[in-house]
């Protein structure tokens, strides 16, 4: 029997809340007549993996040497320190992996992983969920030529992901996002950052400039009053914004030869609705979870032993643009005498 034909056998690695999330998901695909089987959960902390286990109606293991054989596929959802020696343990005993964001702690660790995963012919997908975003997959076929983008992605203040800073911990769903869409290397970055409650960077702006021309202005918090995550962005005669909350997506075209005649006084500008050869369109959005659309997606990707939509080499080129974001904060530091 194939993997196409059996029942996926899966675990997730970390009982967190982005560990427990992924477990939520396969309980209910498995629940819901899905040829997916939650085999189990893994924590160091057994009070930590007994808890989701008992939740999610699995078996909780603390350490991966009690799946060996029984799984084929697992979410490792370890802190990101951990990333490399789990999933490489696992992708070299067989198993496929599905790797929370980001993808390592250092470039040096997610080139082994990328390497372990080709060694061995695992499928290995960077957990970037927002690519699977309702809204984001909306907004894909009207992106033609972006030229700049403005993104806001703001959060209140929770004890969780600290052991990385708010670049690493939510501007790089952006940066994953922008760079798929603009589709150029970068050519400059500038950057500003400070810790305001953790001892990590929790309010970041940054601006990037890419080799196309293409410019992104980034502005991250996880110390806000509200919660915003949105992507706005430019390209000839269009403006397209992105609630990835709302899922939902505004498209704002303009008719260049009635922009033409509208400037020079041939048409009259309209006293009520947008202006002649204005049109405002909202594509048809599939509501969903972006985590199971991830999942699932992953999934198919272990069937069919095709490449990932969010291949290793994606989630790399993110956590680079992330360090370097960081470098530049560093540089903003020490020029402005913040030690």
């Amino acid at each position: 029997m194939t993997l196409a034909d059996k029942k996926l056998r899966m675990a997730v690695i970390g009982c967190g809340v982005f560990g427990r999330n992924h477990a939520r998901v396969y309980r209910e695909l498995q629940s819901s007549g899905g040829t997916v089987e939650l085999v189990g959960v893994v924590d160091t902390n057994p009070v930590a993996a007994l808890a989701v286990a008992a939740e999610f109606q699995t078996q909780a293991f603390p350490s991966i040497a009690g799946l060996q054989g029984k799984i084929d596929a697992a979410s490792v959802a370890v802190p990101t320190v951990h990333h490399l020696t789990v999933a490489s343990e696992l992708m070299r005993n067989g198993i496929d992996v599905l790797i929370e964001k980001p993808l390592a702690a250092t470039l040096a660790e997610a080139d082994e992983l990328i390497a372990v995963a080709r060694e061995h012919e695992r499928v290995a997908q960077a957990g970037h969920l927002e690519r699977f975003n309702p809204a984001v997959l909306a907004a894909i076929p009207i992106v033609n030529h972006p030229m700049f983008f403005e993104v806001h992605r703001l959060s209140v203040f929770t004890p969780r992901s600290l052991d990385v800073d708010v670049v690493m911990d939510l501007m790089i769903h952006d940066l994953d996002i922008v760079l798929s869409f603009a589709k150029s290397e970068v050519h400059e970055i500038r950057a500003v950052g400070l810790a305001v409650i953790s001892n990590k960077i929790d309010i970041a702006n940054v601006r990037i400039e890419f080799e196309n021309g293409c410019v992104a202005n980034f502005t991250a918090s996880r110390v806000s009053t509200e919660k915003v995550r949105k992507l706005r962005f430019f390209q000839p005669h269009q403006y397209i914004s992105i609630d990835y909350g709302r899922q939902d997506v505004i498209s704002i075209r303009v008719d260049e030869r009635a922009a033409a005649e509208l400037m020079s006084g041939r048409i009259p500008a309209s006293t009520g609705g947008p202006a002649p050869g204005i049109a405002l369109e909202k594509p048809k959005v599939e509501s969903r979870e972006p985590l199971r659309a991830e999942i699932e997606s992953f999934l198919d990707a272990v069937r069919t032993r095709n490449r990932p939509v969010v291949a290793l080499e994606d989630g790399r080129r993110a956590l680079e643009v992330s360090l370097q974001i960081n470098h530049a904060i560093e540089a903003h530091h020490r020029a402005a005498g913040l030690g």
